[in-house]
């Protein structure tokens, strides 16, 4: 399937792996350059997607994926081993809505194969692509930005823009979606409205000055997620000037690159977006080179990665259990002994016909069972609970 959805790379720009300096990315990784490379063994594929029609303040963004990779292909890889292919573009289809379906179906053929799509866009409207991906899934799934907006015009009967696709992702029916975080949010850049409404769904947006005050933090809304996207206009401009809608505020390179290493680690995420980037505003193509680093650091914290999602009679794990004044339950926390990572345990009321209470293990962080010894319910125990309750 995938043989009719992708078209090779441009020869002109890019070569066999031969051509390019020994131990580099390019060198490393087969590219769709006359034939598809084989998927065989395969954990992660680059996946380009030209196409911005849907995007009118940023129709440049089209013109993106070839240039980030020009910038890739020069890094060296880290010394551990993994295993990775470009597939090439999905050539812009009849319709935008034709574009939409190609990277649906190709991001799931990938996913089943639990081979991971570091997708190159392209106009932000494609994560709602990515997103749904993850119809066939049984499950809901967990989505987290790296955007300084949050994209939620809701005008009714709309079609899809670069303005309303998270509008379009929570409005879906069938709803595939458990949680949404955005991570470096800019308050002046968006409605209080569209604030309020992520209240009210018991998602998480977590300000830009805070994630910088203590990134740290971010790790765990990153290891909750099954996909990620990074907006190209949450880097400030200084580091990232391919983009029109770019700020002066918002992250700098090397803090966009520990989050994407932070994505890297976590065992759950299982596709990857850069979007947004448009060439002709870049200088001397800084921004690219930015993009390209941190697809480095989120392959370097792929290859680091240490299956330990939790299991709780496993030795490898130690509890804690805290009581809370106030509370019915204890709290109870998990840390892993190989990358000292962090649970907590979310008791909820048993389903109908049962008299049996059901428990969920929550990414979390060290800070919050410091803030459980000190009698406070974390927030991330009190949304994901809520969300159950609603």
């Amino acid at each position: 399937m995938l043989d009719a959805l992708l078209s090779p790379l441009n020869t002109e720009l890019f070569f066999p792996e031969e051509h390019y300096a020994p131990n580099s990315l390019g060198a490393l990784i087969p590219k769709h350059l006359k034939a598809l490379p084989s998927l065989e063994g395969v954990q992660l594929a680059i996946l380009g997607v030209p196409d911005a029609r849907n995007h009118p303040e940023n129709p440049g963004c089209a013109h993106g994926p070839d240039y980030i990779r020009q910038e890739l292909y020069k890094l060296y890889a880290s010394d551990n081993p993994f295993s990775m292919v470009d597939l090439g573009n999905i050539q812009p289809g009849h319709s935008i809505e034709d574009t939409y379906v190609a990277v649906k179906e190709a991001c799931w053929a990938l996913i089943k194969q639990q081979i991971i799509p570091i997708i190159l866009g392209g106009g932000h409207d494609l994560v709602n692509a990515q997103y749904l991906a993850y119809a066939q899934y049984d499950n809901t799934i967990d989505v987290a930005a790296i955007d300084a907006r949050f994209h939620l015009n809701t005008e009714i009967d709309s079609p899809l823009r670069a303005d309303n696709f998270l509008y379009k992702i929570i409005s879906h029916q069938p709803s595939h979606l458990f949680n949404y975080v955005n991570l470096g949010y800019q308050t002046y850049l968006v409605d209080r409205q569209e604030t309020r409404l992520l209240e009210k769904l018991f998602f998480d947006a977590v300000r830009l000055g805070e994630v910088r005050a203590n990134i740290e933090e971010a790790e765990p809304y990153l290891r909750a997620a099954d996909m990620l996207y990074f907006d190209v206009a949450a880097i400030r401009k200084a580091d990232a000037p391919g983009n029109p809608l770019g700020s002066p505020n918002g992250f700098f390179a090397h803090e966009v690159c520990q989050l994407a290493r932070y994505a890297g680690l976590s065992d759950k995420l299982s596709s990857v977006g850069f979007y947004d980037y448009d060439p002709a505003s870049d200088r001397q193509l800084q921004t690219a080179a930015t993009i390209a680093q941190t697809i480095w650091y989120f392959i370097d914290g792929f290859t680091n990665r240490m299956s330990d999602l939790p299991k709780v009679r496993n030795k490898t794990f130690i509890k804690y259990t805290t009581t809370l004044k106030a509370g019915k339950h204890d709290l109870v926390f998990y840390k892993s002994k190989k990358s000292g990572r962090w649970w907590m345990e979310v008791t909820l009321p048993p389903i109908k016909g049962s008299k049996k209470e059901r428990t969920h293990l929550v990414p979390c962080s060290y800070n919050d069972y410091l803030m459980a010894g000190k009698d406070e319910l974390p927030d991330k125990w009190w949304k994901f609970h809520q969300k159950y309750m609603v």
